[in-house]
Parts: C-alpha cells; structure tokens; sequence
C-alpha cells in the first residue's frame, strides 16, 4: 500500500511539474501588458474567484501587498452583495476563473465592465465570456488535472499560484523594491525584525 501512495504522489507531483514547465511558453505580451498596467496605474489590484480560484487569489492579493503593490481579495459571489462598493475608480480587477464561465464570474466581470474598471483575466479558457469581457487576458491552460477524474483543481490552481508570483516577482524588479523596503511592510517578522528593528526598540516592551 504505501508503494502505490508514493507512486501516485509522484505522479500528482510529475503532472502539476509539467503543467508549469509548459506555462513559460504561454507567458506573451498580454503578461507582459497587465504587469505594466499594474505598474503604471494609481488604483489598487482586486483580485477575485470564486470556489479554488478565490483562494488562490487570496493569496496572490496578499503577495502583492507585502510587495508594494496595494491589493484585496473580492470574493466573486460577495460581489452582487453589496462588495461591489470596494471597487473604486482607477482600480484594477483581476479575475481567476479556470474555465471562465462560471456564473459569478460572468456577472462579476460584466458589473466590472459596467463600471469602466480594467479587467485583468487569468483563466484556463482564452475564448471564454470572461476573456472577452476582459482588456487584458493571462493563458493558465493546463493539460490536465492531477486526480484521477481530470476534475479536482490541482494542476490549475497550482498555474495560478505560479502566474500570480511571476506577476509579484515582476513589479518587485520594476518597482525595484528592496530587502529594506520588505522589512518595512513585515515589521512582525523575523526579517523585519532583525532589518528594521533597533535593539532599544525591543527592550522597550
């Protein structure tokens, strides 16, 4: 038994390394356009999904906050429910949504259209309703899952972590963002600590 749990954890591990290997080539001007977006706008970066997709876009709103680009999770069904009201002028959208078809995603983008907000897609599905509501679109196409079923977000979601990072990484060298300037949004930890810390401001407390 613990054969086969190794031998189909490898696999998990083989199919999602691929699927990422085979993203470089997917990376065009449409990335390179939404990063200089981001870059040059004065607003702030929403980032929102829905189900798998919302999660990761936590986490990519939480990169881009702790390296100088303001950023928020929107979670896509909160959206119609009064949530809307956190889109302000200038801000960017960016919307994860695998297939990009997804009826919170639909109403979303098309409310965000609707209000004249930038729309940056990150999505499986480059011909979707999404893409086309969108100004700029980012190609996550994965050949496959890594369950058994194609079905569960695995593969995919993994892409979207990694696109949401090369994103971060990218601003950091446009922004030329430093080792200082990390330690100053993370004054809680280590690095901030022993970065931008003095020693009399510890033995104060």
């Amino acid at each position: 038994m613990n054969k086969s749990i190794i031998d189909w954890a490898k696999q998990a591990i083989a199919i999602e390394k691929e699927a990422v290997a085979n993203l470089a080539a997917q990376v065009d001007e449409q990335f390179a356009e939404a990063v200089q977006t981001i870059y040059e706008s004065t607003g702030r970066v929403i980032v929102s999904g829905i189900g798998k997709s919302a999660i990761v876009a936590q986490k990519i709103a939480a990169t881009l906050n702790s390296t100088g680009t303001p950023s928020f999770f929107l979670h896509a069904a909160e959206a119609t429910h009064g949530d809307l009201g956190m889109i302000q002028n200038g801000d960017i959208v960016m919307i994860l949504s695998k297939s990009g078809e997804s009826a919170e995603i639909k109403i979303l983008s098309s409310l965000v259209r609707s209000l004249g907000n930038k729309i940056v897609a990150i999505t499986g599905n480059t011909q979707s309703y999404l893409a086309k509501q969108s100004d700029l679109v980012i190609n996550s196409f994965v050949q496959k899952e890594a369950c058994r079923n194609n079905l569960a977000p695995t593969s995919s979601t993994t892409v979207q972590m990694v696109l949401g990072d090369a994103i971060a990484v990218c601003l950091i060298e446009l922004r030329d963002f430093s080792a200082a300037d990390f330690a100053r949004l993370h004054p809680g930890g280590n690095l901030g600590k022993r970065l931008y810390l003095k020693i009399a401001d510890i033995y104060k407390h």
